[in-house]
């Protein structure tokens, strides 16, 4: 499935794919951060921050791949 997913997003124009991965992304990090981060002391939108951050990680691999 993943397979699938990486192949329809290398269909897309370049613009496009990082616009795809940073709308499913982020909301994903956020989300995980802010449920998170109460269970290690943090404030949960502090940890939806972090979230945010963590989530921008796999969208800088993507863009460091397609600068070759």
């Amino acid at each position: 499935m993943i397979r699938v997913f990486l192949e329809w997003l290398e269909s897309k124009p370049f613009e496009r794919q990082v616009l795809i991965l940073a709308v499913t992304l982020d909301p994903i990090g956020f989300a995980a951060g802010y449920l998170i981060a109460p269970e290690f002391g943090v404030d949960p939108l502090v940890g939806g921050i972090y979230g945010l951050v963590a989530a921008s990680l796999p969208i800088s691999l993507w863009l460091m791949r397609h600068t070759e």
